[in-house]
């Protein structure tokens, strides 16, 4: 189900989904991860967007309040909270291993539109989930 540019407004603010969609078409079109989150998006209507931004700012919630109480990004908490990161998007866009959960946290840190947009939530959030799914991933 198509957005409209209202919806998309709405749903995502001043994040530029198609722009964002056309770079990632470049850099991953034809993977099988590209290929199975284009299939599943494209019949997401506003109530699934609702739903996985929702569930996507829980967990980034529940990251920046262990950040502010300087809970380690390796603690047990944190590691739960990066696996439920990995499992949002496996549930919601593609197939997502560990291994490509540390890729994703490292353009987390290395891509500043990513850093800014995960530090609206919290300064220094871009980096301590990426140090979470790492600890994640090697537990």
């Amino acid at each position: 189900m198509a957005l409209t540019p209202a919806d998309k407004a709405e749903l995502f603010g001043g994040f530029d989904v198609d722009g964002h969609a056309e770079e990632a078409a470049a850099n991953w079109g034809g993977t099988p991860a590209w290929t199975e989150s284009q299939r599943r998006t494209s019949s997401y209507g506003k109530d699934e967007w609702r739903r996985c931004l929702a569930e996507s700012g829980e967990i980034s919630r529940g990251l920046a309040a262990l950040m502010a109480a300087q809970v380690p990004a390796s603690s047990k908490e944190a590691m739960d909270l990066a696996e439920e990161h990995r499992r949002h998007i496996t549930r919601w866009f593609y197939d997502c291993t560990s291994e490509i959960h540390r890729g994703l946290g490292e353009l987390y840190v290395t891509d500043a539109r990513f850093t800014a947009s995960l530090d609206q939530a919290a300064k220094g959030l871009a980096h301590y989930l990426r140090d979470a799914i790492n600890a994640n991933a090697a537990r």
